[in-house]
């Protein structure tokens, strides 16, 4: 017996919308001379949110591997946005923090990715969300079982 999904390319529809959206971003970044890209800017987006977390934990939260995390930080290290500070508890950790820079770049990239966010939103609903987000966590859960 054929199951609904068989012929639903959903997973090709959520991958070309995120290409689409991260290309439109890279775009407008590139046009406003931010000297990011988008994988950096999720990057110092989460350091905001979460100052003084490891690069582990980074690697965890914006799902991407160590290496590439590394290498993301070293750049933004490079640029002066970021820096690594020893953890107090274990001096062979360190800590990855936003600099005043960092910071400054946050607040002049955040108006231009909330633009993008609502332009991809539409006139889409608050329940439009909900029900977005429902069905997205259980994909997520069925995939991960």
């Amino acid at each position: 017996m054929t199951h609904p999904s068989d012929n639903r390319a959903y997973f090709f529809k959520i991958d070309t919308t995120i290409k689409k959206i991260r290309n439109a971003l890279q775009k407008q970044f590139n046009d406003a001379a931010f000297g990011l890209t988008v994988d950096q800017w999720v990057v110092i987006d989460h350091l905001f949110r979460n100052p003084g977390i490891s690069q582990n934990t980074l690697s965890e939260l914006t799902t991407k591997d160590a290496p590439t995390v590394t290498r993301i930080i070293d750049l933004l290290c490079q640029k002066g946005l970021t820096e690594r500070r020893m953890a107090d508890t274990d001096r062979r950790k360190f800590l990855v923090y936003l600099t005043e820079a960092g910071e400054a770049k946050h607040g002049e990239v955040l108006p231009v990715v909330s633009a993008m966010r609502r332009k991809g939103w539409g006139s889409l609903s608050d329940e439009d969300y909900h029900h977005l987000v429902r069905i997205m966590d259980s994909i997520y859960q069925n995939v991960s079982e």
